[in-house]
């Protein structure tokens, strides 16, 4: 390819971007650990094993234990030449079932999965009904008691905009600073299932899960919408709800500028209308 592709240091060694697809139900998370059962250790072994070399890639972000991808958007470096398809259908005939790669993009060694994350946006499946349901086991959330979705939505005002967020910060995140920018917390409702989509410039460790903890406590009844602002303003994690189940949540889009030329991934859709409370 092109100079521009060229890292510095490695002569005509090229970065690519991929964009992965997958269902975490089966491993430890996203990150890389000893024990193997991780994403990023399967994709790793399955590209190394088309590239001929070891490879390691950087992820937009990190997912933990049992939460799930539509759009992860990895990049690695590589010095051996293949066409897009081998990182694409070669990769995929290498990986287990419950990960895909969607695309491969060639990209200037300028970019960064990570750095150059314009927003990163996730959705929650909830069932809210009296029973668990076996079907959808790990893919959604459930919640048995009855949840009323307008003081959720009230409550989400509070949330709306920068932040501190340290009252919904995991104690082992390892962010710089807890002020992020939440641009988007949407509800939606279809028959026993919610839909929660939210969207920030970057999260906190927990963060969405434990603002679903928060809107189920509003939702159920035991604190009025209000409540979810002056957790926030309080900045303590202690008075917050408990973290909630990963099952339901997915990293659904990373947002990139254009210039990058990255494949476009079409946001979260399930086909369902919304329906009136």
């Amino acid at each position: 390819m092109g100079g521009r592709y060229a890292l510095a240091g490695l002569g005509a060694a090229m970065r690519i971007a991929l964009g992965v697809e997958y269902n975490g139900t089966p491993f430890l998370g996203w990150q890389s650990q000893a024990a193997g059962d991780t994403v990023q250790d399967a994709l790793q072994a399955a590209l190394s094993g088309i590239a001929g070399e070891s490879i390691v890639v950087v992820a937009a972000g990190r997912t933990d234990t049992g939460v799930h991808a539509l759009e992860q958007v990895v990049h690695f470096d590589t010095g051996v030449e293949r066409p897009l398809s081998a990182w694409v259908r070669g990769v995929n005939a290498l990986l287990p079932k419950s990960i895909a790669v969607l695309w491969a993009h060639p990209v200037p060694h300028e970019f960064h999965a990570r750095f150059s994350a314009q927003a990163r946006s996730y959705c929650y499946l909830l069932i809210n009904r009296p029973v668990r349901s076996a079907l959808q086991q790990g893919r959604m959330g459930w919640y048995h008691a009855p949840l009323n979705v307008k003081p959720m939505c009230q409550a989400v005002q509070y949330l709306l905009g920068e932040h501190d967020f340290s009252a919904f910060r995991a104690a082992e995140c390892q962010a710089k600073s807890p002020v992020k920018n939440l641009a988007q917390l949407d509800i939606r409702k279809q028959g026993d299932t919610l839909i929660f989509d939210f969207t920030a410039n970057a999260f906190l460790h927990h963060m969405v899960r434990n603002i679903m903890g928060c809107l189920l406590y509003v939702g159920n009844g035991k604190h009025p919408p209000q409540w979810v602002g002056e957790v926030l303003v309080s900045r303590n994690r202690n008075l917050a709800a408990p973290t909630f189940a990963p099952d339901g949540l997915y990293l659904s889009q990373i947002s990139y500028d254009a210039k990058w030329g990255l494949p476009q991934i079409k946001q979260l859709s399930f086909g369902w209308a919304e329906e009136e409370d």
